[in-house]
């Protein structure tokens, strides 16, 4: 009890100090947001390691220690660190290289402040606009209630006499404070100090479970692993040391392309090229990210990876999203003040992560309200106004994300499992094509976003008539993959045969 006690006062300690921090962030960064272009994107001043850590932080949230690394490194073993390369290559490097200045370029031309609005000025098409903010308030504002899942358990098994709630309840709370204040200044500069603290604290945790007895350093986890029998649900060593995921191959190549190209299609992903401040900074931005991208995601699947040694090769009770905290608090368990105070690192590492997504979720949601729906009905709306709405607008949304995520709400979180391929499915091809092309049109947009939409929707209707949801949950990587590949498709094959725009509207456009 006395070692619990002790890494309490140490965390809460820790706790408060991180708090004032973000609050005080949030305070300084409001005088750069009176206007809505200020709030949402910084007056596009942001520089290269600001935007860069802002990109990588939204990209990873807790989820991935908990969830995912928790799961694949227990399922997979070490060749699910491939979907953390993935990640930086494909999700960061690519990414940066391909979108980052085109985005910048036509957004600056069109005056686009969102992505609905990007497809309203690249497309002439309110409807696109309107439908597109449809798609990011119903699966953006869900998916965000996975962030505070994926906290949980971790703090409440240091605190076990507090409820999930409370710990969902200072996120929320938190969060709210520094991005009502600040906007997206504000989130971008917290993201800056929060992703120097998740960068600590996974090289903390990748030191703390390598050194463990059970492990057995640098030197011997190899041959520890491959020594790891069958506990029954037919995972072995063999398995758990193939870097290609061994029977798990398909699997790791379907994890890979959606959570790496699915961040070329997610609002809150691409705005940061919106923001960003000019073209030398993209280039050392897309450096940044990728550095920032390889270390948390290949020291999260890492630390997966080992969690079968740590923990004697028993899953815990909680199933696989116990396996990371369990893990934790087993290597870690001994009573010093070292192991304590790098527990309350990675405690307040998980708990960064979780702040960063939930604040760029939650204004690209906030802002397909009050920027790109109201004003498209109500064509007096102030600037002024909308910045206050917008405030409003995220403070809602976060509480709305709370109740979801502690109301146990069914079809809430079964939503959410969809969320990242429907948006990314709908929005990649009309952007992607969109950036690049001047012979896309307006109906291969249309039927990009709408034949993205639908291959997820058909086929979860499909699989769950013909069994039952959870069968349609345990496609969802599939489901996502197929909708991003079909929007990439369908966008060039309609534009090939449907009208084209004017030569005007294409100079304007590319100028």
């Amino acid at each position: 009890m006395g070692s619990l006690h002790q890494t309490q006062v140490v965390t809460v300690a820790a706790l408060i100090i991180f708090a004032i921090a973000m609050v005080v962030i949030g305070v300084y960064s409001s005088k750069k947001t009176k206007t809505i272009d200020g709030f949402l994107l910084g007056g596009r001043e942001i520089g290269a390691w600001v935007s860069a850590f802002a990109y990588g932080t939204s990209y990873f949230s807790a989820v991935i220690f908990v969830g995912y690394a928790g799961q694949h490194g227990w399922n997979i073993g070490l060749g699910s660190i491939w979907i953390g390369v993935g990640n930086a290559v494909l999700g960061c490097l690519l990414a940066w290289q391909i979108l980052a200045k085109r985005t910048r370029t036509m957004t600056h031309t069109i005056s686009a402040k969102t992505m609905p609005e990007f497809f309203e000025g690249r497309y002439d098409c309110t409807g696109l606009k309107i439908f597109a903010a449809v798609i990011i308030f119903v699966f953006l504002v869900p998916y965000s209630a996975a962030v505070y899942k994926g906290l949980g358990s971790m703090f409440s098994a240091i605190f076990p006499g507090v409820s999930n709630n409370v710990w969902m309840l200072i996120i929320a709370v938190l969060t709210a404070c520094y991005l009502v204040l600040g906007g997206y200044v504000a989130t971008a500069y917290t993201d800056f100090v929060q992703g120097i603290i998740m960068i600590i604290g996974v090289f903390a945790m990748v030191i703390a479970i390598v050194n463990n007895n059970a492990v057995g350093g640098f030197t011997h986890f190899m041959q520890n692993l491959a020594a790891v029998p069958d506990n029954g649900d037919g995972i072995t060593g063999a398995q758990l040391t193939s870097w290609f995921g061994g029977s798990s191959f398909k699997f790791l190549c379907v994890n890979i392309l959606l959570t790496s190209f699915g961040t070329w299609g997610l609002p809150q992903m691409v705005n940061k090229y919106y923001a960003i401040k000019d073209v030398k900074s993209i280039k050392q931005a897309k450096l940044i990210s990728t550095a920032f991208s390889l270390i948390i995601g290949c020291g999260a699947y890492f630390i997966g990876s080992l969690s079968r040694l740590v923990l004697n090769n028993k899953l815990p009770e909680g199933g696989v999203d116990s396996v990371i905290p369990q893990t934790l608090l087993t290597a870690l368990g001994d009573p010093n003040i070292l192991t304590t105070i790098i527990l309350a690192v990675i405690l307040i590492l998980l708990l960064s992560a979780s702040m960063s997504t939930l604040s760029s979720i939650v204004l690209s949601s906030a802002s397909a309200i009050s920027v790109d729906l109201i004003p498209t009905f109500k064509k007096d709306f102030a600037s002024r106004t909308q910045v206050l709405v917008t405030r409003g607008l995220c403070l809602l949304f976060v509480a709305l994300s709370y109740i979801f995520a502690t109301g146990n709400i069914t079809i809430i979180v079964n939503i959410m499992s969809f969320s990242w391929g429907i948006v990314s499915g709908c929005f990649i091809g009309p952007y992607v094509w969109g950036i690049y092309s001047k012979k896309v049109t307006k109906a291969g947009a249309w039927a990009g976003m709408i034949c993205g939409f639908l291959t997820v929707a058909v086929t979860t209707i499909v699989l769950t008539c013909g069994a039952d949801f959870s069968a349609a949950a345990k496609k969802a990587p599939e489901m996502g993959c197929a909708a991003m590949a079909v929007s990439l498709i369908v966008v060039p094959l309609v534009s090939a045969f449907t009208p084209k725009f004017s030569k005007e509207h294409i100079d304007r456009v590319f100028k």
